[in-house]
């Protein structure tokens, strides 16, 4: 599908669109074919889009596996990773015998994030509420954006409307307590550790927003 990619799409089509005036039933299977717009064509840009909706994933994998080398300690062992969507049965993206750990590798756009938001939410309060003496940390593409959301006012309720279970395990804990986000991180966020990684990843393009998508809590 070369004919089909590359920088010079737009353009491309256009001259397939100026050319094809004319057509007839008897002319089409030869301009299929000066402009490779065949079933091959088809059927590599439907294998692209399958492996694009994994990309996302991918990154993520890798990511982890670029930051343990400058994560770990000397004497820290891994205990596991989940490298995957999730954390496929596992608490968290990296435990060792001395932390546990999650992995957000998104760049936020500074506008209204609010699925980003309540994704990282999630996360640093499932760190929060997980019972152990070892050190939590959350690892993000820069931490001005996530601390102002942490530090900010909107409502518990709207962030934690989309996960059912965890608003479910935030309100047994405590109650009404907490209205805003910026309330409960003042009381429980210290514990865990919000740490700038992009000095590791300095392939990650500025404009990379995607993550691997985790089913909602229904």
């Amino acid at each position: 599908m070369s004919g089909f990619t590359g920088t010079k799409l737009t353009a491309t089509l256009a001259k397939v669109e100026g050319s094809i005036n004319g057509l007839t039933a008897e002319t089409s299977a030869a301009f299929l074919e000066r402009h490779k717009a065949g079933k091959d064509a088809l059927a590599a840009a439907a294998e692209m889009k399958r492996l694009a909706g994994q990309i996302n994933v991918v990154i993520h994998a890798l990511g982890i596996l670029m930051c343990l080398p400058h994560v770990l300690e000397k004497g820290e062992v891994v205990e596991y990773v989940s490298l995957g969507a999730g954390n496929t049965g596992r608490a968290f993206d990296l435990e060792t015998n001395l932390r546990v750990a999650e992995f957000k590798f998104i760049r936020w756009q500074g506008g209204a994030e609010t699925i980003r938001q309540n994704g990282i939410f999630k996360d640093v309060f499932e760190l929060v509420r997980h019972p152990t003496p070892k050190r939590k940390y959350l690892y993000v593409l820069g931490t001005h954006h996530p601390m102002k959301f942490f530090q900010g006012g909107r409502a518990l309720d709207s962030v934690l409307s989309r996960h059912a279970k965890v608003k479910a395990a935030f309100d047994n804990l405590y109650g009404d307590q907490f209205k805003r986000v910026r309330d409960w991180y003042a009381v429980h966020g210290g514990v865990v550790s919000v740490v700038d990684v992009s000095q590791w990843l300095s392939e990650l393009a500025e404009d990379l927003i995607g993550e691997p998508v985790e089913p909602e809590d229904v």
